[in-house]
């Protein structure tokens, strides 16, 4: 494993660890879209199904426990342990839009056409997406607490250093996914506006809005 994917990796869960922090120590789960946080369950629940099938290596398989695991703990504190914080009203984006496609598009290009491979194709796709939910709830409310935002941004890093992870991959090792990357790149376009707004509002103590 080279650097890239761990930190790649220890991003991804940096920005998981911090949106569950905000949520239990502030007793509330306000400004965060539960609809994004189902989207993530569902990626990580189809892409880790290997877990029953295969093996390999400890670290592989405990990061998939501690992402599935994880994953479920934020969508149960946001729909049940406080629910009454949940601010439905703003969170409205309409989710089939992103999952009927999703699907139908990993039916179509997939690697190989087996349940396991396309349910992994479809959990690439989806990722790429999943956090249109929370922008679109961010762009309705006017503005996101800072906490929030730093969990977009760790979660925006681990994708871009994944790129890169791709890169160092098909120069050292020849290594070459095309579904995985023209996904990752899709995912990190979407995070562009954002990472501009975070490096010039909230690392100068500004609130981050982005635009309705």
């Amino acid at each position: 494993m080279n650097i890239f994917r761990l930190t790649g990796d220890l991003s991804h869960l940096a920005a998981i660890i911090i949106l569950l922090l905000k949520i239990w120590k502030t007793r509330s789960c306000a400004g965060i879209s539960g609809k994004s946080q189902v989207l993530f369950a569902l990626v990580f629940t189809t892409r880790y199904l290997d877990l029953l099938t295969s093996f390999i290596s400890l670290y592989n398989t405990t990061m998939k426990i501690i992402y599935i695991g994880c994953a479920y703990a934020t969508v149960y504190l946001i729909y049940i342990k406080f629910k009454a914080t949940y601010d439905g009203n703003h969170d409205t984006f309409r989710v089939e839009f992103l999952v009927v496609p999703v699907g139908g598009l990993a039916f179509l290009v997939n690697h190989d056409f087996s349940p396991l491979e396309i349910l992994w194709t479809f959990s690439i796709y989806l990722e790429s997406v999943a956090i249109l939910p929370q922008l679109f709830m961010i762009s309705k409310t006017g503005e996101a607490e800072t906490i929030t935002t730093h969990y977009l941004f760790f979660l925006g890093l681990y994708r871009a250093l994944y790129l890169i992870n791709w890169i160092w991959r098909f120069y050292f090792e020849g290594f070459f996914d095309m579904i995985a990357i023209v996904a990752g790149v899709v995912q990190t376009i979407l995070y562009c506006d954002f990472f501009y707004l975070y490096v010039t509002k909230v690392l100068k103590g500004k609130k981050l809005s982005l635009p309705a």
